[in-house]
């Protein structure tokens, strides 16, 4: 079997795959206080846990999550699938986002530095570890000054062991260049797909040697072909009452006719050569096209209740761009010529945070 290959994990050495497995929507369904879903609709736990240990077999090592996904619940699905097989992957997680866990309710946010070591604390007690690999500030606009007391709080956090290095998840260069300044800051992790370029933060991963940590390679779905303008999608999903800062859906009614359109328009670049639409859009899958360098703002990640196929590591990214770890969450391909199935990185959240 064809290996899907490794990347460095930005200044840190950590060898990582360099598809990753995106692990929001094995959390199931969350929501904030008003109603407004924030998970994938209902998940089984028993098949995230095979698809998380299929991917272990396939050779994928880096497996994203957050505190927020599912309120915690994702975070205890990842440890009991990895079970004695943790010392050999690589876990990264977020914080920032306040959760109910009993009520599987976001409440809030908190940016203080003080909630970073409580976030952390709950974390590692649900992973089920001693230190996170890859600790990642989840609110997407926090305000930069605060944003640089974390950075050196995350430091703190590097220098007791408790964490192996740090990130922020945000789409904002500007945001982002404020942890790059710290020793132990190791990625980014932001939107990239055929659909939305990142430039700017390719530009300063490949300036600042960070890694690019792609989410929503798939752009929610919309490049797995499976997606339909008129069909709507279950209670619980997020795409189905998709808030301001999510494109590519419409309440109620499915895919957005406008952003099928876009894909309508790569469909026979993307399938060239024999490959599904999903292949072709995909980082690790060879010969992606590059996004357009000027593309629709702000698309979040996707779910793994059905997971992705997995995608082969192909030819690699022109020399210009940093080497990305392509991460799915749940964007579930329609079709694919492997065997093996994962599910990868993402983030979600009101334009406050991204969760």
């Amino acid at each position: 079997m064809e290996s899907i290959g490794n990347r460095t994990l930005g200044r840190t050495g950590i060898e990582v795959s360099a598809l990753g497995f995106g692990c929001w929507a094995i959390g199931g369904e969350w929501a904030t206080p008003d109603g407004q879903p924030l998970g994938w609709g209902k998940v089984d736990d028993e098949e995230s846990v095979r698809a998380v240990r299929r991917a272990l077999d396939l050779g994928v090592t880096f497996f994203d999550t957050a505190d927020a996904y599912g309120t915690g619940h994702s975070e205890r699905v990842l440890a009991r699938a990895l079970g004695k097989r943790r010392a050999d992957v690589v876990v990264a997680t977020k914080w920032g986002n306040v959760i109910d866990e009993d009520r599987r309710l976001c409440t809030g946010s908190d940016d203080s530095p003080a909630y970073v070591r409580r976030a952390l604390t709950a974390s590692l007690r649900r992973l089920d570890t001693d230190h996170v690999d890859l600790y990642q500030l989840h609110l997407s606009d926090a305000d930069p000054e605060r944003a640089a007391q974390l950075r050196d709080t995350c430091e703190e956090l590097v220098r007791e062991g408790l964490i192996r290095s740090y990130a922020w998840s945000t789409d904002d260069p500007a945001r982002a260049a404020v942890f790059a300044r710290g020793p132990h800051c190791a990625a980014v992790q932001h939107r990239l797909n055929v659909l939305q370029d990142a430039p700017e933060l390719l530009a300063l991963c490949e300036e600042s040697n960070l890694a690019s940590i792609n989410r929503s390679p798939l752009a929610m779905g919309l490049l797995t072909g499976g997606q339909s303008a008129g069909r709507p999608l279950e209670a619980g999903d997020i795409r189905s009452a998709p808030p301001a800062w999510l494109p590519g859906f419409r309440r109620d009614s499915g895919a957005d006719p406008d952003w099928l359109a876009r894909v309508d328009a790569l469909r026979d670049i993307l399938t060239s050569g024999g490959r599904t639409l999903a292949q072709g859009a995909s980082p690790g899958c060879g010969r992606a096209a590059r996004a357009p360098s000027r593309s629709p703002a702000s698309a979040r990640s996707p779910r793994p209740r059905r997971t992705p196929a997995r995608s082969r590591e192909g030819r690699s990214p022109p020399r210009s761009w940093p080497r990305p770890t392509a991460c799915w969450d749940g964007e579930r391909p329609r079709a694919a010529s492997t065997a093996g199935r994962t599910a990868g990185t993402g983030g979600v959240g009101p334009p406050a945070r991204s969760v």
